[in-house]
C-alpha cells in the first residue's frame, strides 16, 4: 500500500498549527512553499518541507512523535524526514538563524550552507499568512541540478506568478 502524501490544504494546516504552537521560527520550502507563494495549491504533494530554528529541534521532533510521526530519515544535523500514516510526510531542516535575520543550514560533509536573510519571507494562502522561502530562493534552489517534472512544473507557475507582478 503506498503511503499518503501531504495532498489537501487541511493536512498542511494541521501541521502549520502545530508548528505555531511550538512559537518558534519557520518557514515552508520546496513545492508547497512554491503554492503558498502562488497563493493557491496546483500539485500533490509528497511531503512538507520546513525549514526551521534548530533550537527548537527536540522540542519538534517530541511533538511530531507525540501526535504519531516517526522518523524514517535520521541525517542529522542536516535533515530528519518523518511520516504519519494519516498526515504524510514531513521533511525538517533544522537552522542556525543570525541576529540579522541570515541563516545556516548543516550540510552532510561537516560544512554549511549559507541562506541570506532575504530568503525569507510570507505569503498569504488560503487567507492565511503563512512563513516561507522567497520566490529568490526558490529559484536558486531550483538550480545546479537536474530538476524532475515536478520541480519545472513548481518553477513555471512561480515564474508564471511573477511576471504578473505579484
Amino acid at each position: 500500500m503506498a503511503k499518503k502524501e501531504i495532498t489537501k490544504k487541511e493536512d498542511l494546516f494541521v501541521l502549520l498549527d502545530l508548528l505555531d504552537r511550538l512559537g518558534m521560527r519557520y518557514w515552508v520550502d520546496g513545492g508547497w512553499g512554491v503554492d503558498i507563494l502562488v497563493g493557491r495549491q496546483n500539485r500533490e504533494h509528497r511531503d512538507l518541507d520546513i525549514n526551521f530554528d534548530g533550537q527548537f529541534t527536540d522540542i519538534l521532533l517530541a511533538a511530531l512523535e507525540e501526535i504519531g510521526y516517526y522518523i524514517t530519515t535520521d541525517w542529522r544535523p542536516c535533515r530528519m524526514e518523518l511520516y504519519h500514516p494519516e498526515l504524510g510526510y514531513i521533511d525538517i531542516h533544522p537552522m542556525v538563524i543570525a541576529d540579522d535575520g541570515s541563516a545556516k543550514q548543516a550540510d552532510l560533509f561537516g560544512g554549511w550552507y549559507k541562506f541570506a536573510a532575504d530568503y525569507f519571507t510570507s505569503a498569504v494562502f488560503a487567507g492565511r499568512t503563512i512563513p516561507c522561502i522567497s520566490a529568490k530562493a526558490q529559484q536558486i534552489f531550483h538550480s545546479g541540478y537536474e530538476l524532475q517534472e515536478k520541480d519545472r512544473f513548481d518553477m513555471q507557475n512561480l515564474n508564471a506568478h511573477l511576471a504578473k507582478g505579484k
